[in-house]
């Protein structure tokens, strides 16, 4: 197997086992940690007008920029010059901050050119610099691509799947003890290396990531055990304040007592990354806030859908801490698992049993409250509805994914998949039209991986094998039509998705990731694709 990543970078994504543990950081579990300031934390008025004066299409680019000053000067020479206007304010940016670009890669076929994309979509390790939102990274790691110049969360596992099949294994060990450091300086993985993200984490993969590992030095094992206990308590931090709402941080009582998850963010202001766009949505939506759910739908990664929106359609009804989500509860049902595993495994007992019962308090309530015996499908459930939502979307597909369905319920929920979500391209996000990119007729990378795995574990391998096809077939038609492998396919007419905050972007990580690791599960070859 080529490999394709410098001796350099290759070295730098090598940690040793022996490597000390970062001194944790002070934190808070409803805040942001100290020192962590986000760019609108640090720059105020100047961040505040250059975004809604939009100097930059994208609200994410200011956002991202290094500046070449230390805050307080950049500050003192704003109030000094008072720049004013969108001219006016583009040349004081130009003047104190800088972006770094990405480079393009060479036509190749498919695999072969995503194989030569993880060089360019790899970073050394990162030394943050005063000023910058970017978060410290002391190992190497690959980022998504285009506006997405940092490291993710749950994109990391699909884009270790490509690595994994593409030979670059230690790249896959150093991504993951990059995530142990977040851990332990912040008590989460954040939604990404961003001080703006930090009050937020994303879909719990972590548990599965380590799945992927090769590394068995005890050392390692021992402190990666400690990061996924520590992950755990994040996301179950609110049961020890629950009151009469039913519903503190990310936890929510179920009607009959049982505890469940929801996305959350410890922040309710607007996204620094989305600044502009959620002013305008705070205004439509009125007197009722939003920032909150807004944030929360960022946590999902399903940013935006009709899952979280009060009428289904619009963005201004966005209720996303009032849906208790299907995935997210079979992610933290498969965490439970692996952590009672793990410490069985390190001897721990104790913990074990009370990893096991916990998971299996959660899939009872999952089959109570999660799955709809009249539509034989599993469900979001709404909270102040008191009743599932109507929204059937491909995220029903997580609980076959992580083996948490019983065989009846993957049969019932292959055959919704066969009626409402397969599409001549793949698979469709949900049956909705609303405009918003996690909705039809968009397809995403990480939901056909999950179909593909989660239907294949129940016997369902026809169908998995159509999506298979379909979604390959999507992805290789537009790359020999454009040269770009994108972020999100529209599986209807096999073009580049629609809808969102920003423009489709290249690279891309975890379509890269999904296209490398299904090629790799069939014995597909470029010259297979249609």
């Amino acid at each position: 197997m080529p490999v394709f990543l410098s001796a350099a970078l290759l070295a730098a994504a090598a940690p040793s086992a022996a490597a000390p543990a970062p001194a944790p950081a002070a934190r808070q579990s409803l805040a942001v940690a100290a020192g962590a300031a986000t760019p609108e934390d640090l720059y105020g008025p100047l961040f505040r007008a250059v975004e809604l004066a939009r100097v930059f299409p994208d609200s994410k680019t200011f956002a991202d920029m290094i500046p070449n000053a230390a805050p307080a000067d950049i500050m003192a020479a704003y109030r000094a010059e008072r720049p004013a206007g969108r001219d006016a304010l583009a040349a004081f940016v130009a003047r104190f901050f800088v972006q770094a670009e990405a480079r393009p890669a060479q036509a190749l076929p498919l695999r072969a050119h995503i194989q030569s994309l993880w060089a360019i979509l790899s970073k050394p390790p990162l030394a943050t610099k005063a000023g910058s939102s970017a978060l410290a990274l002391p190992y190497a790691y690959v980022v998504p691509g285009g506006r997405y110049q940092e490291f993710y969360y749950w994109d990391t596992y699909f884009t270790m799947l490509g690595l994994k099949a593409d030979g670059q294994t230690a790249m896959v060990e150093s991504m993951l003890d990059n995530f142990v450091s977040l851990i332990e300086r912040y008590g989460h993985i954040p939604n990404g290396t961003r001080s703006y993200y930090l009050s937020r984490s994303q879909p719990p993969y972590f548990a599965l990531m380590l799945a992927l590992s090769d590394n068995h030095d005890p050392a390692v094992a021992r402190r990666r055990l400690a990061a996924l206990k520590a992950e755990h308590r994040y996301w179950m931090a609110g049961a020890a304040c629950l009151d009469a709402s039913g519903a503190c941080q990310h936890v929510v009582r179920m009607p009959d007592g049982s505890l469940l998850n929801r996305y959350w963010d410890a922040r309710d202001t607007p996204r620094d990354e989305s600044y502009v766009e959620d002013v305008a949505t705070s205004a439509a939506a009125g007197p009722r806030p939003v920032n909150r759910d807004l944030r929360a739908a960022a946590e999902s990664g399903w940013d935006f859908s009709a899952r979280w929106l009060g009428d289904y359609q619009g963005l201004a009804t966005i209720r996303t801490t009032e849906i208790v989500p299907i995935d997210l509860n079979s992610l933290l049902w498969a965490m439970e698992e692996s952590l009672a595993r793990r410490c069985a495994e390190a001897g721990d007992a104790a913990a074990a049993r009370d990893f096991a019962a916990q998971a299996a308090a959660r899939k009872a309530a999952i089959g109570r409250w999660l799955w709809s015996a009249d539509e034989a499908r599993f469900v979001d459930w709404d909270r102040a509805r008191k009743a599932p939502t109507p929204i059937v979307s491909a995220a029903l597909l997580t609980p076959l994914f992580v083996g948490l369905a019983t065989p009846d319920q993957a049969h019932a929920t292959a055959a919704r998949v066969r009626r409402d979500l397969l599409a001549p391209g793949g698979m469709r996000t949900t049956t909705r039209r609303t405009g918003q990119q996690w909705d039809a007729p968009n397809g995403w990378a990480p939901l056909h991986w999950i179909a593909v795995e989660g239907l294949s574990r129940y016997g369902e391998d026809a169908l998995a094998r159509t999506i298979a096809d379909r979604w390959l077939a999507t992805v290789n038609r537009l790359y020999k039509a454009t040269g770009r492998v994108v972020e999100k396919y529209d599986v209807e007419t096999q073009a580049p998705g629609g809808g969102g905050e920003y423009a489709v972007q290249d690279g891309f990580g975890w379509t890269n990731g999904s296209v490398s690791a299904l090629m790799q599960r069939y014995g597909i070859a470029d010259r297979d694709l249609p």
